[in-house]
């Protein structure tokens, strides 16, 4: 019996350090159609009830948002823009900052991050290490016009969001 304990602590231990290699802190969120401080309000309070928000604080002038969001919850990208849509709004733009421990990355790399999958377009090969601001770039996260050029250049899984049964994001720096 105690093999079968250490075994599964020596599993627990290993599949914690694939999701925890990248941690997210705050966001910046630009959204798309507010026109005034109700609107605002609206957004911020929508927003305001997803359970790994802390705080948010918004700049009306620039329609952006600034997100941070409590310590040892999971951030989850596509709920952040349901909750936008669900006020009658929709994200533009949204950069995370991550902070990462020694993560080498070029074209196509990819890090787990709470049971989704997040692939870099567009970066040449490099180290992260830090406080790194990504950007999302899939259809929820940018403007139609991006959208469009770059699902022409994406592929299938671009599109999609998926790769095989995973949640995949296309991110940038």
């Amino acid at each position: 019996m105690k093999k079968r304990t250490y075994l599964g602590l020596l599993i627990a231990l290993l599949l914690n350090s694939l999701y925890t290699q990248a941690q997210v802190s705050k966001a910046d969120m630009q959204v798309s159609g507010l026109t005034c401080s109700m609107c605002q309000l609206a957004t911020q309070k929508a927003v305001k009830t997803l359970d790994f928000v802390a705080d948010i604080q918004p700049d009306l002038n620039n329609t952006n948002f600034v997100i941070t969001f409590k310590k040892g919850k999971t951030v989850n990208p596509d709920l952040l823009a349901k909750k936008v849509k669900g006020a009658g709004f929709s994200v533009s733009k949204l950069v995370l900052t991550y902070t990462f421990s020694d993560l080498k990355i070029a074209n196509g790399t990819s890090f787990t991050y709470g049971g989704a999958q997040f692939s870099f377009l567009n970066v040449a090969a490099k180290t992260l290490d830090g406080a790194t601001k990504i950007t999302l770039l899939d259809k929820d996260f940018v403007s139609a016009g991006t959208y469009k050029q770059l699902a022409s250049k994406g592929g299938e899984s671009y599109r999609t969001g998926k790769m095989g049964n995973t949640r995949n994001y296309h991110i940038g720096l």
